[in-house]
């Protein structure tokens, strides 16, 4: 149990963890049940950095929770997410086409649009927030349970992908671990509710998109799923 909560803990964050938990896992699927939490981990750090920031001015202070929230995460969800903008775009509907330009290691111009306009929504909504520690913990969680749900919902298309390793976890684990995290999420009240329905119609129109073009998901497309959560829910928690 531990080592499975070590190694998703390795594979979402840049926070060093033992080298058996990565490499002695015996069900490296075993891990996903555990996304939520290490999302409730990742949102602790920043609501102890915003804490520590809060007599910075707003957009300092923004600036700077974001790039400690990329470089806790490696922006490992922001390369899913370009890469998934630029096959959007380039596949023109197809959907060899569409995988082919999600396996290149190369960005176009689409993929760092895409970076750059959700890296400004969730500064701004940063930003916006007079006590943002709320949505500094609801934003990872929900962002990494999504994974969670994905996993449970959507048929993975990408044979031998990073993802893949996933595959063929406890479904009755994950129901667990996302219905928890649902709870938690709920306990902050109105701005929890408010959270968790943005968090709905991402992963809703996410889903049909995939589906539509791809039969299912890939890695790469969860990782925009994360990066797209995690803005929502800032975005939904400002304007509320």
């Amino acid at each position: 149990m531990m080592r499975a909560l070590l190694a998703a803990i390795g594979f979402l964050t840049r926070i060093p963890v033992p080298a058996y938990a990565l490499s002695g896992l015996s069900s490296p699927s075993s891990q996903l049940a555990w996304y939520p939490a290490v999302g409730l981990l990742i949102g602790g750090v920043l609501a102890c950095i915003a804490w520590l920031l809060s007599s910075a001015a707003p957009l300092l202070a923004a600036a700077l929770l974001l790039v400690a929230w990329v470089a806790l995460t490696g922006g490992l969800h922001l390369d899913g997410l370009a890469d998934m903008a630029d096959a959007w775009v380039g596949g023109l509907g197809d959907r060899e086409r569409t995988l082919a330009i999600m396996k290149d290691p190369r960005s176009g111009p689409m993929g760092v649009a895409a970076v750059v306009l959700v890296l400004l929504l969730k500064f701004a909504a940063l930003a916006s927030l007079a006590h943002p520690a709320t949505a500094l913990w609801l934003a990872p969680l929900l962002g990494r349970a999504v994974l969670t749900a994905a996993f449970m919902t959507t048929p993975y298309v990408r044979s031998g992908g990073l993802g893949s390793v996933l595959l063929g976890a406890s479904r009755k684990a994950c129901v667990i671990s996302v219905t928890v995290a649902l709870v938690v999420a709920l306990c902050a009240g109105g701005a929890g509710l408010r959270a968790v329905i943005a968090t709905l119609v991402v992963l809703g129109c996410w889903r049909w998109s995939c589906l539509h073009r791809l039969g299912g998901m890939t890695g790469d497309t969860c990782g925009a799923l994360t990066e797209l959560t995690e803005a929502a829910v800032l975005v939904v928690l400002a304007l509320g």
